[in-house]
């Protein structure tokens, strides 16, 4: 199967995904629960919906592996992986704030972030140029200095973590333009790549909260980084123009 077509199936996955999470949203989400902490939150919503998304690749790629937030891993035989987050963003949504997203990758090959709310489909597959909607993302012209530039960022669950990580907020903000913490991380970088925000970093994300965005930012023509772990914060992730990326880079990392 091409590229395309695996893009193909990565938007139908997102986009049933999206249909469900759409229609509990409206409703009102119920069946919340916990996970590694108290404000780490799940619903019945993140779980029907990467249902979903299972259900659809078990029917057109069963022979492929699964990796998804909210089940357990399935492992394959052709050598390609998916990489699901059904709801990136889960506080947002069950507090009925409008930011929020489907990530569904084929590690690779082909990636999607969906915004449901704003019925926005960003795409990408290996060798070409990310899309919004069909069109071609044209970032209006990466930035090339840093106290200029917009960065957006996020936070763990852990409170130990969140100290760590606001202490890098405190060092960085007064060397930029400012910073945006929305609550999605695959938004956030699907954003960075649309060139909504100039950069993104965040230490403590897990694999299917980038594996979608990290595919656009690159297909976009920026940087991306590992962030080692260390100081108190776990391994994270740096999306950036290549002119900022190293300034950006040793000042998160610090």
């Amino acid at each position: 199967m091409s590229d395309e077509d695996l893009l193909g199936v990565a938007v139908d996955a997102a986009r049933a995904a999206g249909a469900v999470l759409l229609e509990r949203y409206e409703a009102g989400a119920r069946g919340v629960q916990t996970k590694s902490s108290a404000t780490d939150l799940v619903s019945e919503a993140d779980i029907e919906a990467e249902q979903v998304i299972r259900d659809l690749l078990a029917q057109r790629r069963p022979d492929d592996a699964i990796v998804g937030e909210e089940g357990d891993d399935h492992s394959g035989t052709t050598g390609l992986r998916w990489i699901v987050d059904p709801l990136d963003g889960t506080t947002n949504y069950l507090f009925g704030i409008p930011q929020w997203s489907v990530s569904v990758a084929c590690e690779g090959n082909a990636a999607v972030v969906l915004d449901p709310v704003r019925d926005e489909l960003f795409a990408v597959a290996a060798g070409e140029p990310p899309t919004l909607d069909g069109v071609p993302l044209a970032r209006p012209g990466d930035r090339d200095e840093l106290a200029t530039a917009l960065v957006a960022t996020g936070f763990a669950y852990e409170a130990g973590v969140r100290a760590a990580q606001g202490r890098v907020v405190a060092r960085l903000l007064p060397q930029v333009r400012d910073i945006r913490r929305a609550g999605s991380a695959a938004l956030d970088l699907a954003w960075t790549a649309a060139g909504r925000y100039d950069a993104y970093y965040e230490h403590g994300v897990k694999l299917w909260d980038v594996a979608a965005g990290r595919m656009l930012c690159a297909g976009a023509g920026l940087e991306v980084r590992d962030l080692p772990a260390g100081r108190g914060r776990p391994p994270g992730i740096l999306a950036a123009p290549p002119a900022l990326a190293t300034e950006l880079d040793a000042i998160v990392s610090g």
